[in-house]
């Protein structure tokens, strides 16, 4: 008897670009704010820190996240940021982020 297979076989329209493995396709969506440009970056393909601006804490290497940037065409590299994914889909809900030094009050 052969053993089971647990995941079902990709086709080749499912398969990564050779040149960007671990990046999705860019793809828009629409928040409050606006559109944004979106894509996903898996964990093998993130080499660098990032400072999420959602909760101002660092994104190391190997951690999976967001990348976005407005879908207006009016934006360039400069204006990509790279969040964490829960801060990405949980930014509508959050308030404005203060950066506050460790020994800041942290209310009032």
């Amino acid at each position: 008897m052969s053993p089971r297979r647990n995941r079902p076989r990709r086709s080749e329209a499912d398969e990564r670009s050779a040149d960007r493995p671990g990046i999705t396709e860019d793809r828009v969506q629409q928040w409050q704010d606006g559109e944004w440009m979106v894509r996903n970056i898996f964990g093998q393909a993130a080499v660098k820190v990032y400072r999420c601006p959602g909760c101002m804490q660092d994104i190391r290497p190997g951690v999976a996240h967001i990348v976005a940037w407005p879908a207006d065409g009016y934006g360039d590299e400069s204006d990509r940021r790279h969040w964490h994914t829960g801060c990405w889909r949980a930014r509508d809900r959050r308030a404005p982020g203060v950066e506050r030094s460790r020994n800041a009050p942290r209310y009032g």
